[in-house]
């Protein structure tokens, strides 16, 4: 009986080892699948964080054009397709300025520029429809675009028949709605800005221009004075907004969206001339502003 306890003492100890040796296993797979659990849930966590931005809503202009006479349909084809770039290239800012700006930063730099964008490219559709059928009228109202709730997938871009780039801003004729800002033929207000905001300094539209025929007079007047105040509205925005933004703030708030202003402006002057006389080009390298600190 002496000889058979070591022996049972050692089939004992060998049943508790294994059992010891099968839980630590146990132990470490259990850590390893909990492991590899809480990095998918990481990374699962941080892909939902980036991608968990606003996108840009815009109503839709194609199915609210009228029939599309065929001598305009290759340029409202494309500036239909330019509409859908325009916003594609809007939510991809929107990604790639994330976490920048104060809380206004989206409307100031993304949205406010697209809607300046979105109505001289529709003025441009109704324009060419006009050229040899009725202009639609109330498209602008299609313009200012919204914000879709962060995570929200933007909707469907607006088919069209043919993509492609914008070849330039041309024709922008009859966009006569800038009414009441009469009576300054000159590109003024230019004029200092207060509070060591810095100053925007425009080209003059209105030396560079040749004979203005009777018939246009009032037209040209009146886009003239609109250019004095898109100049005086984006310096008091300059004063309004210091501080906001990161180093570009400017550029992509405020110069950038008041040269398109310009431009559909400036277009317009030169489409009231061509109408009875030659009608002025190069205007369109009047458009750009430099901005002094």
């Amino acid at each position: 009986m002496s000889r058979a306890l070591p022996k049972y003492n050692k089939r004992r100890v060998g049943i508790i080892g294994g059992a010891a040796a099968v839980a630590l296993t146990g132990a470490i797979v259990a850590g390893s699948a909990l492991a590899g659990e809480t990095s998918k849930n990481s990374t699962t966590t941080q892909a939902t964080t980036k991608a968990a931005v606003p996108t840009v809503n815009c109503p839709a202009v194609a199915n609210r054009l009228p029939a599309i006479p065929a001598s305009a349909k290759a340029e409202v084809d494309r500036n239909l397709a330019l509409l859908n770039t325009q916003i594609a290239e809007a939510n991809k800012r929107i990604v790639d300025t994330q976490g920048q700006g104060g809380p206004n930063f989206i409307q100031n730099a993304i949205t406010g520029p697209l809607k300046d964008k979105r109505v001289a490219t529709i003025n441009r559709i109704a324009t060419a429809i006009g050229r040899t059928a009725a202009k639609p009228v109330g498209l602008d109202a299609l313009a200012p675009c919204t914000l879709n709730a962060a995570g929200v997938a933007a909707p469907a871009a607006t088919p069209t028949q043919q993509a492609g780039g914008n070849t330039g801003n041309t024709g922008n004729a009859g966009n006569n709605g800038n009414t009441g800002n009469a009576g300054n033929t000159g590109n003024a207000g230019n004029a200092g800005n207060n509070g060591g905001a810095g100053t925007i300094s425009c080209p003059d539209v209105a030396s560079k221009l040749p004979a203005i025929p009777a018939s246009a007079q009032a037209e040209v007047t009146r886009n003239l004075a609109l250019l004095n105040t898109q100049i005086a509205e984006a310096n008091t925005r300059l004063v309004n907004t210091v501080g906001q933004g990161g180093p570009n703030f400017v550029q992509n708030a405020i110069t950038g969206p008041l040269k398109d202003k310009r431009v559909a402006t400036i277009n317009r002057i030169a489409t009231a001339i061509g109408r009875t006389a030659a009608k002025p080009t190069g205007l369109d390298s009047l458009a750009a502003c430099t901005f002094t600190k």
